[in-house]
């Protein structure tokens, strides 16, 4: 049997892996396409997931063949989510035990992300999460989004590390497919959303954040 690979950083997603924001996208998938006559079906959502959000939303427009920019519609969801997220943002189950018991043994993290860096910074800054970590990495910082591995490539150059020394934690198959291109030691933690994607590949497929799984790849003490 092959030891597990020393990891010496952690990055994580933000969008359904820190944060219940895949639920609230759910719903302002589904006002922006009910504003003209569409619903957000499950499968344009596994389609977009994951993607840079030019990306994603140039999918809704070809889908349903929409009178719209993409720069329209980003207007409209950013709009959508100012009103919403700050009543219904709540971090998801094992983040906090997580980024501690991480801090506790002095094991950098960071965040690579598809989302913009204006709404990245507005999330992290609802439970003060910014300044714990090291640094974080957006969709505006890449060429290529997921599920290219350049933001993971780019995570690990900035760590000072080889990609499989750094351990990356995702939610969706497009993201699982960037860590696992970048040679990152990519850990899935598929919540409702993403359940029945393909996580072929992936180092293990854990049920949260709270996974013993996880802190045992990490060297560390699952919480009690």
């Amino acid at each position: 049997m092959s030891e597990t690979p020393r990891l010496r950083a952690a990055v994580f997603d933000l969008d359904g892996l820190m944060f219940n924001t895949e639920e609230l996208y759910d719903d302002v998938g589904e006002i922006l396409l009910q504003r003209r006559g569409y619903h957000y079906t499950q499968d344009l959502k596994r389609q977009m997931m994951g993607r840079p959000a030019r990306v994603g939303l140039r999918m809704m427009i070809d889908a349903h063949r929409l009178d719209a920019t993409v720069e329209q519609l980003q207007a409209e969801t950013d709009q959508i989510f100012a009103e919403i997220l700050p009543a219904r943002l709540r971090p998801l189950r094992g983040l906090e035990a997580l980024l501690e018991a991480l801090e506790a043994v002095s094991i950098p993290k960071a965040i690579a992300t598809s989302s913009g860096r204006a709404y990245v910074t507005t999330v992290l800054a609802q439970y003060a999460y910014g300044p714990r970590f090291q640094f974080v990495l957006t969709g505006e910082d890449v060429c290529e989004g997921k599920p290219a591995p350049e933001v993971y490539v780019a995570a690990a150059e900035r760590f000072g590390l080889a990609p499989s020394d750094v351990m990356v934690l995702e939610d969706s198959e497009n993201g699982c497919r960037a860590g696992l291109a970048a040679g990152a030691f990519t850990v899935a933690v598929p919540g409702p959303h993403s359940r029945e994607h393909d996580f072929g590949g992936v180092a293990l497929i854990a049920h949260s954040l709270a996974d013993e799984r996880i802190y045992r790849a990490l060297g560390l003490m699952p919480p009690v």
